[in-house]
């Protein structure tokens, strides 16, 4: 692995007085795939949103690539999230929609166009461009939120819970894109629920509960070889 990308140091955080992440500390690589699993409510999204800047610590830094990012703006920081809502404009295109970053940036039109395509490829919908929001499945939606994500040429793409508004039908789609994202060494944090996936994709998976990490490791040791007993009684709950 190479070095980190994000290093969230000595964070805490808490909402209307409950301790929801207590000293946390988490180190990303570049290139590496990191899933964070655990219970409801132990903190995974509110470390993703502390990671892409849609909440601030009470305590504590985030460092991005050597520099302390704490109070810039998502808009300011070298990464993208894509959430459980696709957040789509519905009035605009598929390129358009992917677009959108790009020309808040000043990106010339050649650049815009050649990002489309190369991002569609890459989530499999070659040929959307004009496409209407509307015509798409949950699943497609899914994949143009993640093709716009990756136009933006972030260092780090963050998912929270992707699959988590979409039909049995087509959670593989979206996972099997990802799959695809992780072939081609893009640095991802993805909070699931999707243990088969984080078993088969992540370089390292994060078990995280009462706003703590209580173990990490390598697939393979977590769900074989798990250390911590509150880890073993999470997998012997949703592993059967």
């Amino acid at each position: 692995m190479n070095q980190p990308l994000i290093d969230l140091v000595n964070i805490s955080k808490s909402f209307d007085g409950t301790m929801v992440l207590d000293d946390l500390n988490l180190s990303v690589k570049e290139n590496e795939f990191v899933t964070l699993l655990g219970p409801s409510g132990c903190g995974k999204t509110t470390t993703l949103r502390i990671i892409g800047g849609f909440e601030t610590a009470d305590t504590g830094k985030v460092i991005f690539d050597g520099a302390d990012i704490s109070k810039l703006p998502p808009n300011k920081r070298q990464l993208n999230t894509v959430f459980q809502k696709y957040a789509l404009f519905t009035h605009m295109t598929i390129a358009e929609n992917i677009a959108f970053g790009l020309k808040i940036k000043g990106k010339s039109k050649d650049y815009i166009n050649d990002k489309i395509k190369y991002a569609l490829k890459l989530v499999n919908l070659d040929g959307y461009e004009k496409r209407s929001v509307d015509s798409l499945s949950g699943g497609q939606q899914q994949r143009i939120a993640i093709a716009r994500a990756l136009c933006m040429q972030s260092k780090i793409i963050l998912f929270d819970e992707p699959t988590s508004a979409l039909d049995p039908e087509t959670i593989q789609e979206v996972l099997d894109t990802m799959i695809k994202l992780a072939d081609e060494n893009i640095t991802m944090v993805v909070v699931t629920h999707e243990m088969g996936f984080a078993r088969q994709v992540a370089d390292r998976v994060v078990f995280m509960d009462h706003g703590e990490i209580i173990e990490e490791g390598t697939p393979e040791h977590f769900f074989t070889n798990p250390q911590q007993e509150r880890v073993k009684q999470f997998l012997g709950k949703i592993i059967r």
